[in-house]
């Protein structure tokens, strides 16, 4: 089958970016990533992309931005690699409508929580604050509002006790690095049934949910 096109958007480290790469070499994502694009000129998932020989954009985001007008020049620099799928592997940005609308429907986000729990940019840390036992990761489909667009699948990770942000944060992001390619591998494949919440979580072991997709 033809390789579906990705444009991965990150802020940071990259690390999804890393293992959405990876899982493309080992042939378990039928993918091949066409643009890392990043609003941070000092994200280091820049330089392993650009180790790769994968193109590169960066669209700053500085204070007193136009939000409108960052995610129209972002929109543009993504288009222009004409990619099928848009996957947002740690992008701290919020992109308005001018972004939303020409990708609508193609832009998958990984999120630290188990969502429609704690959305926004600090799912881990607002997890441990509300002293829940159980959280996790969640992929979804990206709408207009804040990680409230349909939910494609979801890893449960417990909460153990001493837990600090950086140490839940760590065993979320294993799932994550789990998740994430294998969904977007269903979804370029043709796999994905419909959008569902994962079921209830039971007990203190960890838990992989990817609900309706066709084997």
């Amino acid at each position: 089958m033809t390789k579906a096109k990705l444009a991965v958007l990150v802020s940071g480290r990259g690390t999804n970016l890393v293992a959405l790469a990876r899982a493309i070499d080992e042939g378990r994502c039928a993918a091949e990533i066409v643009l890392v694009a990043s609003d941070n000129p000092g994200a280091p998932a820049l330089e392993f992309a650009a180790s790769r020989g994968i193109p590169c954009a960066v669209v700053p985001f500085r204070k007193g931005v136009d939000r409108a007008e960052f995610s129209a020049a972002l929109a543009r620099e993504v288009a222009a690699r004409a990619p099928d799928w848009v996957v947002m592997a740690g992008f701290m940005r919020v992109v308005t409508p001018e972004f939303v609308t020409p990708f609508e429907g193609r832009i998958v986000n990984i999120h630290p929580s188990l969502l429609p729990a704690f959305p926004g940019k600090d799912g881990v840390g607002d997890a441990l604050a509300a002293g829940v036992r159980i959280t996790g990761c969640t992929v979804h489909l990206v709408d207009l509002g804040v990680d409230s667009g349909p939910i494609l699948a979801q890893a449960a990770v417990p909460v153990l006790p001493g837990d600090t942000r950086e140490t839940l944060h760590a065993r979320i992001q294993i799932r994550e690095h789990e998740l994430l390619p294998r969904v977007v591998d269903d979804l370029v494949r043709g796999r994905y049934r419909g959008a569902t919440p994962i079921a209830d979580v039971e007990g203190e072991g960890d838990a992989l949910v990817s609900p309706r997709f066709a084997t």
